[in-house]
């Protein structure tokens, strides 16, 4: 599959690979004999340790490697140098398997990149292969965002996808480490991941993921799970305060009783904030009202 775009590196890797190969014997390399292929001593070359592929199957690689032993390697590996060694930029796979297969030297091009290209078609080559899992390319597109100061769109159109994808692969490094873990593992799909991402937090996330799991919900099933817990979120916080206005309401009855037991007239506490509020003694004739006076003053003065 080819990548399109409007850079060189949108193009995919066919463009950096001439359509001819062209055989050459000598294994000296010459940093100017940038477009040619040569083969390269396989202990002369090391992996790029900003490769966004972490995870290689070990499976796999050992049926390539066989392939390897009957037909080649079908495509060269693009190296650039490195002090004494030549750097991996593409083709850490074929690498690996040509070791495997006993390969001594391997065919190469010899390119020279900058650090953001590298990553660049190292994310290509592994994106147009579906070589990565989602929390690795979540990985490479924030590199390429943090690092190199790359917009979203500009990962985008690098990478032949759009902007929303982009987004929705970032997002996943929301995730608490258990639930990325499972991503990777494919014990969840993306799919899921991304209905979990409704959760904030993360202990409560990896119990959903966990119940995904174990009751093999499908996408559609994980989102309403994580709507449900949304709503008893939203529920909680206002059972709370109602509880305590609850307990309020009874505290001031109570209080409220006992000054009417006391005074012998109907009072009312009303509560405006935390500290303040207003105490109502209701009087039902010109004599109530002058007992009320002379008992509030009599314990008055008796308190002093």
């Amino acid at each position: 599959m080819s990548v399109k775009g409007k850079h060189g590196l949108g193009k995919g890797l066919d463009s950096m690979i001439p359509a001819k190969r062209e055989k050459v014997v000598s294994d000296i390399i010459k940093m100017d004999d940038v477009s040619r292929e040569t083969l390269i001593n396989i202990n002369e070359i090391e992996p790029n340790r900003e490769q966004p592929r972490r995870r290689f199957d070990e499976d796999s690689l050992i049926e390539l490697s066989e392939s390897i032993k009957q037909y080649g390697i079908v495509q060269p590996l693009i190296l650039q140098k490195k002090n004494e060694m030549f750097e991996i930029v593409a083709g850490e796979r074929r690498w690996r398997a040509a070791r495997l297969a006993g390969l001594k030297k391997v065919p190469a091009i010899i390119k020279n990149y900058t650090e953001r290209e590298v990553i660049e078609i190292a994310l290509i080559e592994n994106i147009q292969r579906e070589d990565l899992n989602p929390i690795e390319e979540a990985y490479a597109y924030k590199k390429l965002i943090e690092e190199f100061e790359l917009k979203q769109d500009e990962v985008a159109e690098r990478v032949s996808k759009s902007r929303v994808a982009i987004t929705n692969s970032l997002r996943l490094l929301k995730l608490g480490e258990n639930v990325q873990q499972m991503l990777i593992d494919e014990l969840i799909s993306s799919g899921h991941a991304r209905a979990l991402l409704g959760v904030a937090d993360v202990k409560k996330q990896n119990e959903l993921a966990m119940q995904v799991l174990d009751q093999k919900l499908s996408v559609r099933d994980t989102e309403k799970l994580v709507k449900n817990v949304q709503k008893e979120k939203k529920v909680e916080p206002e059972k709370k305060i109602d509880d305590k206005k609850k307990i309020e309401k009874l505290v001031l009855k109570e209080l409220e009783d006992k000054i009417t037991e006391s005074l012998g007239t109907k009072v009312t506490i009303s509560k405006r904030n935390k500290n303040k509020g207003s105490i109502v003694l209701e009087y039902y004739s010109q004599e109530d009202l002058e007992r009320l006076t002379e008992l509030l003053l009599s314990r008055n003065r008796g308190d002093k």
